[in-house]
């Protein structure tokens, strides 16, 4: 795969370099003399400093970064701080806590997108950090992927529009951007052993789409992802790092792995890598003596060595040319992040008026997340806020003295004490300390009532480092076993911590009436340790729900928060909402069907439950200002105006990787993508499976017509679609219209039924009517021909469609689309 960049790229290589180069200090902007300035040092490195900045170290100095590669003091080379930042920068001082990029991209504006990395990029030099570990721009394949929420899509246009806008802000703003995980890192189940199997094809239509797009934006780093990418790792797959992503795509920066992802040393180097992270087990003492022993030449550390130079010259990190770093401005961070949640909150269902709500007429809020702010999803995506309200707090802000409100737990996430009399001999569940240096051991008796049997969760409440919890059996069972690789370090970003700080972890067993044996073990370490044990039971929760319902009946109205709690390092088992709430909101709702649901999940969510309800929003993780946008959308102060980027299925037997474990999670190590192209609303529509919710689906609290439709081809293989929408409705609103094109008749190809080719975001008055024109680019009319290794137009006559969503096309027309 050596064919020349093709033109395309080309414009987008030329569009980043002029955007980066518009933020870099100007003795940076000389090619010449960025050049002959790495040039220079790299003629004066030694072996052992060249091979220093190959590979990460620790931290003389950490401030809670992911990692840190050590400069060359004596030749002026700075030490790199890198941290993660998927939705803000990830350290240990406050910063912004920015909605999941998943509620960013539900706003379908990529100009909200590069501010979004604006407010990224300022804090992340603020902060004293020159290297951010995001975007992530791997597609939404599976519902179940524990990462869903830190990325943006199923579509791979819209992924790659966001990505390079994000890009552009974060890069903008002086902060070195690395697009990740590539690729097809498109679950966490078995990440690092995976074997990915996708045809050229399916690669470049897809997956690779939003990787292209990062680097046409300049990107200044990648990520190779953990998984296998058709039999190589990717970290060392040539064909991803070398034939594509250097001589196709013309990408200049430096390939870095993820975290531990590095197998080899020679063969990686070789390939196409050029950095270890976060340490250096292959590219450190390991590559001096490849060097040494002739199995690697000093030529491939130099190459590697020269792409980290010539990115840290680009950002005027070299001669000191960089300018100085900012100070945080928390409140604009607050300003975008309070923007982005509402510009993406997503009205799913509405029924009779439900919302937005009345004031003066009572309210009732149900459930855990209503009274304890869910900022964000867990692992690299967790930011430590300047702020953080709960939405009870902000709907009775904003319901004012006049409209009483009322709150009710529903769903218990921390659990409740042990009453007297169910533990012999009994100990002090509510606080058990353990002074440092001591152990501290209990086997008793559990005695659960015939009244109570069932479903147990013991909830244990600790202080200190999770490796370090107390051991807890029951029955001879460990119930809160230490989770494999990072998995203690990745817990989900709601319900691990107690609110007084304690870490949380759960474990739930079906238990008989009578006695069972608990055995309890906790060491002191250095520090001393503080634990809880409490349970939930069947009899607590039928308590919960019992509460809520009578909360409900007293109300005229409801709002029921309910939650998943994702991570990364694990993917979801079901579409289902997790615990007791499905039965929660059937109970709530027939008590009450004036109740919305509100959504904070990582993404698509079954409903067996979606007819009783009145409303149902959808509001992912949506940041620290998320409570305060909540209550703007429900009480309409704001239009819902996000609308969904992913298909939401029926139920788990109703998706593209559903009874199919070839496609996911894979069979002996291997995950085969054989839908091909039919990815996420391809899939459906290939199929004829009517979803929940199909992709670009959103509700207004207006109404919108669309009309006069027109489709020129502008000789270039691009079209010029234009087309009017008027508000219909008596309120000002959000219209989200989507352009789809169907396939070609002259390519000898599989071909999706049709693809998302363009869209637009407007803001209209009550009554207002716009005429729009979307472009629909020559490179989403073309196909990729494998047997030319390169894209092809797909001429002849084809199907054009504008309308709110994939499964709501109100327009129609059919272009020819011809070259020349």
């Amino acid at each position: 795969m050596t064919d020349p960049v093709p033109r395309r790229s080309a414009l987008w290589l030329l569009g980043g370099a002029l955007t980066v180069a518009a933020a870099m200090p100007a003795s940076a902007r000389g090619d010449a003399g960025a050049r002959s300035r790495v040039e220079r040092l790299l003629a004066r490195l030694t072996l052992d400093e060249k091979i220093s900045l190959l590979h990460g170290a620790p931290d003389p100095a950490p401030l809670g970064q992911a990692g840190y590669v050590p400069g060359v003091k004596r030749l002026g080379i700075p030490p790199l701080r890198l941290a993660d930042g998927p939705a803000g920068v990830r350290v240990t001082a406050h910063a912004t806590a920015l909605p999941a990029p998943v509620l960013l991209a539900a706003a379908f504006d990529p100009g909200l997108a590069r501010r979004y990395g604006e407010v990224i990029g300022r804090e992340g030099r603020a902060l004293g950090q020159d290297v951010l570990l995001s975007p992530m721009v791997n597609l939404i394949r599976t519902p179940y992927a524990g990462r869903n929420f830190e990325t943006f899509s199923e579509d791979p246009l819209l992924s790659a529009d966001l990505v390079a806008a994000e890009i552009d802000g974060i890069q903008g703003a002086g902060l070195i951007a690395t697009v990740k995980h590539y690729a097809l890192n498109n679950q966490e189940k078995d990440r690092r052993s995976v074997d990915a199997r996708a045809d050229e094809r399916t690669l470049h239509e897809t997956e690779l789409r939003g990787f292209e797009a990062a680097v046409g934006a300049g990107t200044g780093a990648v990520m190779g992802a953990y998984n296998k990418v058709n039999g190589t790792y990717a970290c060392e797959n040539s064909a991803l790092l070398t034939d594509v992503l250097r001589e196709r795509w013309g990408f200049d920066g430096w390939v870095m792995t993820d975290w531990f992802a590095a197998h080899s040393t020679a063969r990686a180097l070789t390939a196409g890598l050029d950095m270890e992270m976060p340490e250096g087990r292959y590219l450190g003492t390991a590559l001096k003596s490849a060097v040494r022993d002739g199995a690697v030449s000093e030529r491939d550390v130099d190459r590697a060595v020269r792409r980290i130079l010539a990115v840290l010259d680009r950002f005027g990190l070299l001669d000191g040319s960089a300018p100085a770093r900012p100070d945080r401005d928390a409140r604009e961070g607050a300003a975008v992040a309070r923007e982005v949640a509402e510009a993406g909150a997503t009205l799913l269902h509405n029924d009779s008026d439900t919302l937005p709500l009345t004031g003066g007429r009572s309210i009732a809020v149900i459930g855990p997340t209503g009274a304890t702010p869910f900022v964000s999803g867990g692992g690299s995506a967790h930011v430590v806020p300047d702020r953080a309200t709960s939405p009870l707090t902000e709907i009775r802000a904003r319901a004012g003295d006049g409209t009483p409100v009322s709150y009710t737990l529903g769903e218990d996430l921390f659990g409740r004490p042990f009453p007297a009399g169910v533990l012999d001999p009994g100990f002090a569940t509510e606080g058990q300390g353990v002074d440092a240096g001591r152990t501290w051991a209990y086997d008793g008796t559990l005695t659960v009532p015939a009244a109570d049997a069932g479903r147990w969760t013991l909830v244990l409440h600790f202080s200190g480092d999770p490796l370090a919890r107390p051991e807890v059996l029951l029955d001879g069972d460990e119930l809160f076993p230490v989770a494999p690789d990072f998995g203690e370090y990745f817990m989900g970003g709601l319900g691990t911590a107690a609110p007084d700080g304690l870490a949380v972890r759960r474990g739930t067993r079906r238990l008989t009436a009578g006695p069972h044996r608990l055995r309890v073990t906790a060491r002191g370490g250095e520090d001393g340790l503080l634990f809880r044990l409490r349970r939930i039971t069947p009899a607590t929760r039928a308590a919960d729900v019992a509460e809520a319902v009578g909360a409900a009946r007293a109300a005229d109205q409801v709002v029921l928060f309910a939650y998943e709690d994702a991570t990364e390092g694990q993917d979801r088992a079901t579409l289902a909402l997790p615990g007791n709430q499905e039965a929660l909101i059937e109970a709530v709702t027939g008590a009450n069907p004036r109740t919305t649901v509100v959504l904070n999940t990582s993404s698509a969510t079954s409903m067996p439950w979606l007819r009783g309800t009145g409303a149902v929003l959808q509001m992912y993780y949506p940041g620290q200002e998320g409570a305060a946008a909540t209550a703007a959308v429900l009480f309409g102060d704001r239009d819902p105006g996000g609308r969904l980027t992913q298909t939401f299925p029926a139920d788990d037997g109703h998706h593209p990787t559903a009874a199919d474990a070839h496609r996911y999670p894979g069979v002996d190590g291997v995950q085969e993508y054989s839908e091909g192209v039919h990815i996420g609303h391809r899939w459906y529509d290939a199929r004829g499976v009517r979803p929940l919710f199909p992709f670009g689906h959103g509700l207004s609290y207006t109404s919108f017509s669309y009309g006069g439709l027109a489709v020129r081809a502008d000789g270039s293989g691009a079209l010029e679609v234009a087309f009017t929408v008027r508000n219909t409705g008596r309120r000002d609103g959000i219209a989200v219209p989507q352009v789809y094109v169907g396939p070609s008749p002259d390519l000898r190809l599989d071909q999706p039924v049709r693809v998302l080719a363009g869209y637009r975001r407007l803001a209209l008055a009550a009554g207002e009517r716009r005429r729009v024109t979307v472009r629909v680019a020559a490179r989403t009319l073309s196909s990729w021909d494998p047997a030319h290794h390169a894209w092809v137009l797909g001429t002849g006559r084809r199907a054009l469609w504008v309308g709110a969503s994939s499964g709501d096309l109100r327009l129609r027309a059919s272009v020819t689309v011809r070259t020349g």
